[in-house]
């Protein structure tokens, strides 16, 4: 076995209570050793993205027990390809997290962290639903308690409507785990992707329901209307560094529903192939549309972000939503790209505010402050992108997915509402950026509202820009990536032959 796989999530998980007990009290040695950590785990996904891009899936068997009873993680392109993210995604939020002080705003913030990072891991690795919702358990305690860092009564409001969302999901998703367990006699992906098309019409009713409410709990992670609520108060009032890495949070949710539903509830499934197909594609253009109408309409900068996270997320799971090959590619694509453009907004906007004084982000006019050339051009480079304007790379995912639903029924309804949206969205960032940089310098000498700010936490939220960048100017190779990546998931044989063994999936067929 390869012993790399489960690195990604043994190293937080000692890594985080190693800081609490040994250096709770020297925040200087938590800072390095969060790093470090962060550093070296982006190492090993690179590693991993390596092996799973030169070769087919790879299995780890925790404690040498065989599938489907034993633990399973799972390495094949789409999951080292969701741990790379990750693993880029952390490097950055400790950067700004070490940067602009942060961390110094409550207690624990790094073990918080690494914690956060093992439960995000472990749901991209795992190779059955039980150990799934073990490790959204584990991203949502951790989820927590990061939420709430540094205090105060707003964030207490929004932390505590987050917890209920999310507990009240724990809790359908536990229904769902026993109704299908009840009905297949298993929770290993590969061994339902197997039992499902076996199923007597009896029992598939009952399986139908245990699929919905997992495509419920999915949906809830995926901030999908009507279950999108809790997004734009918790991530509006969360600190700019837990916001940035809430960023790849919603993304779990949209990977599991394209593993799970093209792995068990695929074409082989039959009857029950319809399952996600026909609920998720009208709830995701409605996402779509209400995330468009929530920059339009925001009053706060925070919160405009919030919403351009929302319409994202109705983009993505549309694109999922066509589950085809091409559409997935488009939905990778364009995932890796939203998860870029939302930490950097996130970043951004907590500078923008930081340094516009009594006004902070609201979305009024204040006098000029330090560095406003600067900040407006990032600003602008971020908001273009998420709005998916050339020459970003959000222009080339929305290009993408338009092109994948050509061969769709809901062809003409997806190119209007993906165009119009794009459209609402561009006049509702144009709008924020000529109140909070254009109006604001036609106003007299600046008045100095706030003490002068490091500029370190700017070239962080810059590192989200130039991995933009990096993926536009490398998109013929990711793109052919990301292609064998789809062609996996709709030609799944390998994979259960990989977790089950060549002779197990012979005697159950």
């Amino acid at each position: 076995m390869n012993h790399w796989i489960i690195v990604p999530i043994v190293l937080p998980a000692l890594l985080a209570p190693f800081i609490v007990l040994t250096m709770r009290h020297d925040l200087l040695l938590q800072r390095v050793f969060s790093m470090a950590g962060a550093v070296a785990l982006l190492a090993v996904a690179l590693g991993l993205t390596a092996q799973a891009a030169s070769g087919p899936a790879q299995l780890y068997e925790l404690g040498n027990w065989r599938a489907p009873f034993g633990i399973v993680l799972v390495l094949d392109r789409l999951s080292a390809l969701m741990v790379l993210l990750t693993s880029l995604l952390s490097v950055v939020v400790a950067i700004y997290a070490i940067t602009s002080a942060w961390d110094t705003r409550g207690r624990h913030f790094h073990a918080l962290f690494q914690f956060q990072l093992m439960g995000i891991n472990g749901a991209f690795l795992t190779g059955d639903i039980f150990n799934l919702f073990v490790f959204f358990e584990v991203l949502l305690i951790a989820s927590y308690g990061l939420m709430l860092h540094g205090g105060g009564a707003a964030r207490m409001k929004a932390g505590v409507q987050y917890v209920v969302v999310n507990l009240a999901g724990s809790t359908l998703f536990l229904i769902a785990v026993g109704t299908i367990y009840g009905v297949t006699g298993t929770l290993n992906m590969a061994d339902l992707a197997v039992k499902v098309p076996q199923i007597p019409a009896g029992d598939q009713a009952l399986l139908r329901v245990g699929a919905l409410l997992l495509l419920v709990v999915f949906a809830v992670k995926a901030a999908l209307v009507p279950i999108h609520f809790w997004l734009p108060g918790t991530y509006a009032n969360a600190p700019a560094p837990v916001a940035a890495l809430f960023a790849v949070m919603t993304k779990v949710g949209a990977y599991s529903i394209l593993r799970f539903f093209t792995l068990v509830f695929g074409d082989a499934a039959g009857d029950n192939a319809w399952l996600a197909a026909d609920w998720l594609l009208p709830a995701a253009l409605v996402t779509l549309i209400v995330g468009a109408a929530g920059v339009l309409g925001a009053k706060e900068l925070s919160r405009l972000v919030c919403f351009s996270v929302v319409g994202s997320m109705g983009t993505l799971l549309t694109a999922i939503a066509l589950f085809t090959p091409a559409a997935t590619v488009a939905a990778l694509f364009y995932m890796i790209h939203s998860t870029f453009a939302t930490a950097a907004l996130f970043l951004l906007a907590d500078q923008i505010s930081d340094r516009r004084g009594g006004a902070g982000g609201r979305l009024t006019t204040a006098p000029r402050f330090a560095q406003t050339g600067l900040l407006a051009s990032l600003f602008f480079l971020a908001a273009i992108a998420m709005a998916g304007m050339p020459p970003m790379t959000g222009f080339l995912g929305k290009l993408m997915v338009l092109d994948s639903a050509r061969s769709s029924d809901s062809m003409a309804t997806i190119w209007t509402i993906i165009l119009v949206t794009s459209l609402v969205s561009i006049v509702g960032f144009a709008r924020a950026g000529s109140v909070i940089f254009w109006k604001s310098a036609s106003l007299p000498d600046p008045v100095e509202t706030a003490p002068s700010r490091p500029a370190l936490p700017i070239a962080a939220a810059s590192l989200m820009l130039a991995a933009m960048v990096g993926l536009a100017i490398f998109a013929n190779p990711v793109t052919g990536y990301l292609e064998t990546a789809a062609a996996e998931l709709y030609s799944p044989t390998h994979y259960i032959r990989t977790v089950l063994g060549p002779e197990v999936v012979a005697e159950q067929r």
